[in-house]
């Protein structure tokens, strides 16, 4: 059975994306090059982040078509963070709200990529 362990984010400068993500995460990379940084994630997930500018096939989408998304344990986590990285600058495209699955944010990462943040 196959099961996705990799997700990968196409984005305008990988080194500077590199370290958006470095810093909130709190992670460093474990490769890294001027076109592509790779992230291997606690859970085991890797977070490749591609240049849309050298990538094969052709990137023809931007960012905010999709979201990466970070569970947490409850309401307050979900508060947290959300002081947190609007503290750090992060635009915030959704304020923390009650939604059908649960209490959530939404984030927005340099290229415009959806970082959503929800407790169920």
């Amino acid at each position: 059975m196959m099961s996705p362990d990799y997700v990968l984010l196409y984005v305008d400068n990988p080194v500077a994306s590199g370290d958006f993500y470095s810093d909130l995460l709190n992670l460093q990379p474990v490769e890294s090059s001027p076109t592509f940084v790779l992230f291997v994630l606690p859970s085991g997930l890797k977070l490749g982040l591609w240049s849309r500018h050298t990538a094969e096939p052709k990137v023809l989408a931007s960012g905010g078509g999709s979201e990466l998304a970070f569970a947490v344990a409850d309401r307050s986590m979900v508060n947290d963070l959300h002081a947190d990285w609007a503290g750090r600058g992060l635009a915030i495209a959704q304020r923390p709200t009650a939604v059908d699955f649960g209490y959530t944010f939404v984030a927005l990462d340099r290229d415009g990529h959806r970082l959503r943040v929800l407790a169920h």
